[in-house]
């Protein structure tokens, strides 16, 4: 089998010996490090002793967590170091070139031309003030390999390859004029225009919601095969390398831990690692500690008939964005409820609005039997406190420039009026409820990983002691593993502190794994809420069977049973 150990990085140079002389090799990497430089000007190995080779028309996928340097090497095929960094050692060829050897200019002139980059957040990487046609033309024009008019001429041609809508006029719109999934097959459309030999998708679905992924992952698919692309392919999500890889390289803190087909890692893995990889990805339900038939007569919250939006209102009392329409639930002491829907459904604008920092424009919120105020300013400090939000983005969630103690401290502190031994007690029983080590308590969240990160943000919710946490995508930007042990986190925090939690996702099979009921948004409007024991069972309602067949499975050949109407 083509796999290797991370504690023999040997065998991983000898998996592709056949491979030494053979020209269909377009990538190859031979013994790759790259270093940064810590404050004091020591250096640090971020990857270390990388080897392999992709052949014409394969795509390898670079999978493992956070901080395994999956994008470091992806970005190092381009020669390219992230500011503190450099390729230290090794070699990179890329369709004859050795890459480390090329000059400034001249790896201006490769970028583009030769390997092409697709990056995670199309929404970032668009300048907002051009046309989306200024933008994907650029790269053949900066190169001079074509005039303006065949250019756009060619665009034209990628965007309706692309199967985006109205090909010969959506490049007259603004990035912000188009859907995110849109945004992301334009983006493919820059990256192909020039006709490199090798593209680099890196984690390109990631912020996508599973219809808009599976749409687009069906679209690059489809792309790649019929131009016979070479890909190197950036995720950490298993369940979607399995639909676009050849082969894959696992990484472990920067080094091999495993490479060969993709079959062979699916179903005979050999190292430990990628076990664990698989495990994480199969979203196994955790046991709920609530049960329907412990539900006492009254419940924790109860929304009726609420209606919100954003912007001023109108003569009817309506806001000029209409997003949320005669919304009706009921969540009960201990309960996990899941949001689920589409971007742009309204899941979010519900949280906010039970939160309060969106007022509705109709209807009530009811808390442990009592009306809620729609605006937090109107709340009382009881009510601030027993309803807490825990945000997408731990990285803007968490003030960069305070260290984790002060941002503890501050809930305990407004919430509880604590000081002294008892403020600093109280700071190390949070660390120890989110499994955090107290080390961490005098530095700040830039010194911290992305799973950490989350832990501190869920402890300040626990902090403030509340009856409800409202969790608004808090695992889509964790790896497998690290989302893993975040559910692990909260099915664990239900059991001890008998918190109820709405949880807020675009990934069916999180919500699925430990939530009691799901309730689905589609249009700001609720189609429908199923029970734990009816989640795997056949349903009617067809918008939560399209959600259901459009979340990848971890098998190989799943894109190919997807029909067309699914997206």
């Amino acid at each position: 089998m083509n796999t290797a150990s991370i504690n023999s990085p040997s065998d991983v140079r000898e998996l592709t010996p056949e491979t030494q002389f053979d020209a269909s090799v377009i990538v190859r990497v031979s013994h790759l490090e790259v270093q940064a430089i810590n404050d004091g000007d020591e250096p640090i190995v971020l990857v270390s002793d990388i080897s392999f080779d992709v052949k014409k028309g394969e795509v390898l996928a670079l999978i493992g967590e956070s901080g395994s340097g999956k994008t470091t090497i992806a970005l190092a095929l381009m020669g390219y170091a992230r500011h503190g960094c450099r390729i230290s050692e090794g070699h990179i060829q890329l369709a004859g070139t050795d890459v480390t050897q090329l000059s400034a200019r001249q790896l201006s002139q490769f970028r583009g031309s030769t390997v092409s980059y697709i990056a995670q957040s199309a929404a970032a990487s668009f300048n907002p003030a051009m046309t989306l046609m200024e933008q994907v033309v650029e790269p053949v024009l900066i190169h001079g390999t074509m005039k303006r008019a065949e250019a756009e001429k060619k665009a034209v041609a990628l965007f309706r390859e692309l199967a985006l809508p109205s090909p010969e006029t959506i490049g007259k719109r603004y990035p912000h004029q188009v859907s995110g999934g849109q945004l992301q097959r334009v983006m493919a459309a820059m990256a192909l225009i020039g006709d490199p030999e090798v593209v680099i998708l890196d984690e390109p679905t990631t912020a996508l919601d599973v219809t808009t992924q599976l749409e687009v992952l069906k679209t690059f698919r489809r792309v790649v095969k019929q131009r016979g692309t070479t890909a190197i392919y950036v995720s950490h999500d298993l369940a979607v390398v399995a639909q676009m890889a050849d082969k894959i390289l696992v990484l472990l803190k920067g080094r091999v831990a495993e490479y060969g087909t993709t079959e062979d890692l699916l179903q005979r893995p050999a190292s430990a690692y990628t076990r664990s990889l698989l495990d994480a990805a199969q979203h196994l339900p955790r046991n709920s500690p609530w049960q329907p038939e412990d539900a006492p007569v009254s419940c924790l919250l109860e929304v009726r008939e609420m209606a919100a939006g954003y912007g001023p209102l109108d003569a009817n009392g309506q806001p000029k964005i209409s997003i949320l329409h005669d919304i009706n639930f009921k969540l009960y002491p201990g309960q996990a409820i899941g949001i689920i829907g589409e971007s742009g459904s309204g899941k979010t604008t519900l949280a906010c609005a039970i939160a309060g920092m969106i007022v509705p424009s109709h209807g009530y919120i009811l808390f442990n039997g009592s009306y809620l105020a729609g605006d937090m300013s109107a709340r009382t400090l009881d009510e601030l406190r027993r309803v807490q939000f825990v945000f997408q983005m731990a990285d803007t969630a968490l003030n960069p420039s305070q260290t984790i103690a002060t941002i503890l401290k501050r809930p305990l502190v407004f919430f509880h009026g604590l000081q002294g031994i008892s403020l600093d007690a109280r700071l190390k029983q949070l660390l120890d409820l989110v499994r955090l080590p107290h080390s961490i308590l005098h530095r700040k969240p830039c010194a911290l990983s992305g799973g950490q990160k989350q832990r501190v943000n869920l402890a300040r919710a626990l902090a403030a002691e509340p009856d409800l946490i409202l969790c608004d995508e808090v695992t889509s930007a964790l790896d497998s593993v690290v989302a893993a042990a975040i559910l692990d986190l909260i099915s664990e925090l239900r059991r001890e502190l008998k918190v109820s939690f709405l949880f807020i996702s675009h990934d069916l099979h999180a919500v699925r794994s430990i939530c009691d009921d799901i309730i689905v948004v589609n249009n700001g409007k609720m189609v429908t809420q199923v029970s734990r024991t009816d989640f795997d069972k056949p349903t009617s309602h067809l918008y939560y069977e399209k959600l259901k067949r459009a979340v990848p499975e971890l098998r190989q050949g799943w894109l190919d049973e997807q029909d067309s109407d699914v997206v």
